[in-house]
């Protein structure tokens, strides 16, 4: 089966609180939607890729390309106004029979591993997606203002890349956009067309997204290195 990778960077980034968007902030010496993508490439050369950048964001992408000699291979679409928007865009760019993961652009340390894991159980179940469980503890807030303990076991935080059969995705994304759709996974079982697969995530697959997100993937990098 094909693979392809819908790596999703369309969004302004307004919680990182700079003038310029998270995804093109640099991480180790490059901007951070090149190492997403590196990190798509690098498992699979023969990976279709697929790029969504919001329209007014492209022109200074291609500065960064050139100024950075960034030459790999994918297809840059226009970003659409939600998330949601930009994946049904990218779908019109995939085939069917094909395994189609999709990316946070600001979360370049998935690695190998757990690309692996994610792809084959969409292989075997139609959709995966990975999450880790809370560590943290959880207090959640009632109608009259006030809040109370709530058990954490019964929760994970969910991660990208998810990754599903295109027979279950593309016909998940001909419905209509609806603020309930927080994720991928959330617009397949909408249509009730599988049971997506939970994967174990990692911790270190971190979504970068204030100021101290960029220090810890800088640590993480330094690292691996």
């Amino acid at each position: 089966m094909k693979k392809y990778a819908l790596i999703v960077a369309a969004g302004s980034g307004s919680r990182m609180g700079t003038d310029i968007p998270k995804q093109f902030l640099l991480l180790q010496g490059k901007p951070v939607l090149m190492h997403t993508l590196e990190v798509f490439y690098n498992y699979d050369p023969e990976m279709h890729i697929i790029l969504l950048l919001a329209p007014d964001q492209k022109d200074y992408w291609r500065d960064l390309c050139q100024k950075y000699d960034f030459r790999m291979k994918y297809l840059l679409v226009d970003g659409g106004k939600t998330r949601f928007h930009s994946v049904q865009n990218g779908l019109e760019h995939v085939e069917n029979n094909a395994l189609v993961a999709i990316h946070d652009g600001v979360r370049p340390l998935v690695d190998r591993e757990l690309l692996d894991a994610l792809f084959l159980a969409a292989k075997k179940e139609k959709a995966a997606y990975p999450a880790v469980p809370v560590v943290d503890t959880l207090r959640r807030r009632t109608y009259d203002g006030k809040n109370k303990s709530t058990d954490r076991s019964k929760f994970c935080l969910v991660q990208t890349p998810q990754v599903f059969s295109s027979c279950v995705l593309i016909p998940a994304y001909k419905t209509e956009y609806s603020e309930k759709f927080t994720d991928d996974v959330s617009v397949v079982e909408s249509r009730r067309l599988c049971k997506p697969a939970m994967a174990a995530g990692k911790r270190e697959n971190i979504k970068i997204t204030t100021p101290i997100d960029l220090i810890i993937a800088e640590a993480i990098l330094s690292q691996r290195q």
